[in-house]
């Protein structure tokens, strides 16, 4: 379904042509909910930064075949390199936050994230870009707010799982694909949502497949 909501990158990232080498044909855009991540019996650890605001963090923009294959370490001679990113240091502490243990400032994350996933789409993005245009999404999707417009809190208590899907797709014109966990009594908790993005990286589109598995039909929206 597209609405009116439906959302563009900036004309910036538009300039980039798609190499006919190009090895992928989306992106898989994953917002995470920090609060699943930590309600596990793994449980987290906040960053050196500090604990991220009560949002969806960024969790990664992953290069994807329409068969569900998926390219990954695409170039060792690009490994990642902060200065190039140093711009974008605040907003990635944010935005697109480590929960892992023990906890650190995030380099790491986003090392692994360049390195196994941005490698594979250069002939669209250099390192900045792939960055910036992940957080340009999270900005304009804001996904949070959709889901509170229409009852959905993150407060622990329990949700239809179609509901969600709804007020997502209401919003940014495209459907979900919503991911679960378990907390550490094993119940269905909303985790992470998926968006695709077409091969240019500039426009959402319908997903052309999602990833297996699936959630209960009512599910948890933990706090944080």
């Amino acid at each position: 379904m597209r609405t009116a909501a439906s959302l563009c990158l900036p004309i910036l990232f538009l300039l980039a042509a798609v190499s006919s080498t190009q090895a992928y044909d989306f992106f898989y855009f994953v917002l995470q909910w920090p609060g699943s991540y930590c309600d596990t019996k793994q449980s987290c650890c906040y960053p050196s930064s500090g604990k991220p605001e009560a949002d969806f963090g960024i969790h990664g923009l992953w290069p994807n075949n329409n068969d569900g294959s998926y390219p990954s370490n695409c170039d060792s001679s690009k490994p990642f390199d902060e200065s190039k990113i140093r711009g974008l240091l605040s907003s990635l502490q944010s935005d697109w936050p480590t929960l892992a243990c023990p906890s650190n400032d995030g380099t790491n994350f986003w090392a692994h994230e360049w390195e196994k996933h941005g490698t594979c789409a250069e002939s669209v993005f250099d390192e900045y870009r792939y960055f910036k245009t992940a957080l340009d999404l999270k900005t304009q999707l804001n996904l949070l707010q959709p889901l509170q417009s229409a009852g959905i809190q993150p407060d622990g208590g329990s949700y239809s799982l179609q509901s969600i899907k709804n007020a997502i797709e209401e919003s940014v014109g495209y459907a979900p694909y919503i991911e679960c966990n378990g907390d550490e009594s094993g119940n269905s908790q909303l985790y992470q949502v998926y968006l695709c993005v077409d091969s240019s990286g500039s426009q959402l589109i319908e997903c052309p497949i999602f990833p297996r598995g699936k959630c209960n039909s009512q599910i948890e929206f933990p706090s944080f």
